[in-house]
């Protein structure tokens, strides 16, 4: 069984005023040249498919455009709801989704209900099992009790949280063995989770809503599943070096301090055995980026070097930081006139006092 790993889209974002629409319909271009060529049985996009809970109307149709690709190609799609998705949006095509091979889950409900056995593509036999979860919402898991402790409601949120996915796996794997009864195959149990564990590393395009008041929830409180398939944090990262809980972080650049990671997704593998390999596949860059830092002698210098490799019929977007002593007035429009005329485009000016030497960070291009 091979599953493709992926997470936090972020459909419909608005960066800086600019639209991502066109790296997002090319990820999807990318996307499904990578289930055919590796041969993936389905894909997992573990939350935030949407930046917002009201998207627009062209991130729906790039939605819907993945969802019939997919199903054309024979490939399963699992989704599961983020803390940027709205559950009514996700919920509202849920049923409609699942005769297209695409199931949704927008919220956590009953721990049974989130227990779904993937097919593998070829021969269409189960080739997993996946404990579905996705954000979990307090509300979801806990009652609130009149005068307690901010220290009390977290502990039992992450009690709660705790218990959820133990009765998640619990259902897994009777499931599992229900089915290893009818054909005495054990199929490997993986989970999924949109939320921070302890020891990953964000970045400021993550917003600061975890699971309700709990900052980061342990990895040693998660089931011994097979795989753990975690979205939220958009760096690619093990946690807490083990090679079975992964983030795959998000495929395209969502803010200026991402500069530098590797997007990636995950080629995910496994057997009656369990997990057999994890593959990280390199996200080509469809917008390039670049975050300047100096003077403006510097970036004089700096700009028309940077116009210049830039691809033709593409354009970079800047975000740059002026490091001087004195108070410019005019210090947009002199950066503006910089890149006039240039495949460039300034889209964030910082000021920084103080001397400092002059840094340039990018994301190809």
């Amino acid at each position: 069984m091979r599953i493709l790993h992926t997470s936090d889209w972020h459909l419909g974002q608005n960066f800086m005023g600019k639209s991502r629409q066109a790296e997002h319909q090319a990820l999807i271009g990318w996307l499904l040249t990578q289930v055919q060529n590796h041969a993936v049985d389905a894909v997992l996009i573990a939350g935030d498919i949407f930046d917002t809970g009201t998207p627009p109307s062209y991130a729906r149709e790039m939605y819907a455009d993945l969802v019939v690709r997919l199903h054309a190609a024979g490939v399963g799609l699992l989704l599961l709801g983020g803390n940027h998705d709205s559950v009514a949006t996700l919920r509202e095509s849920s049923a409609l989704l699942s005769v297209l091979s695409t199931h949704v889950y927008p919220a956590a409900t009953a721990p049974e209900s989130h227990v779904r056995v993937l097919p593998s593509r070829v021969a269409g036999q189960p080739g997993c099992i996946v404990c579905a979860i996705p954000f979990i919402r307090p509300r979801d898991v806990v009652t609130s009790e009149f005068g307690q402790s901010a220290q009390d409601r977290q502990q039992q949120l992450l009690a709660a949280i705790k218990q959820y996915y133990q009765g998640v796996y619990d259902a897994a794997c009777a499931k599992r063995d229900e089915l290893a009864q009818q054909t005495g195959q054990r199929l490997p149990i993986i989970a999924t989770g949109h939320l921070t564990t302890v020891g990953a590393s964000s970045s400021e395009s993550v917003r600061e809503i975890y699971v309700g008041t709990l900052d980061a929830f342990p990895t040693s409180e998660f089931p011994p599943v097979d795989y753990l398939a975690l979205g939220h944090i958009h760096k690619p990262q093990k946690v807490g070096g083990h090679e079975h809980i992964r983030y795959c972080g998000s495929p395209i650049t969502l803010s200026f301090d991402e500069l530098g990671q590797n997007k990636q997704m995950l080629l995910v593998d496994l057997d009656e055995s369990g997990l057999q390999s994890v593959t990280e596949l390199p996200v080509p860059i469809f917008q390039p980026m670049m975050s300047l830092r100096g003077d403006l002698g510097y970036m004089t210098d700096a700009l028309p070097r940077i116009a210049a490799q830039t691809e033709a019929g593409q354009t970079t977007w800047l975000e740059v930081t002026v490091t001087t002593d004195d108070y410019l007035a005019d210090l947009p429009a002199r950066i503006q006139k910089l890149v006039e005329g240039q495949r460039l485009e300034v889209l964030r000016i910082r000021r920084e006092r103080g001397q400092t030497l002059a840094q340039l960070q990018d994301n190809g291009g």
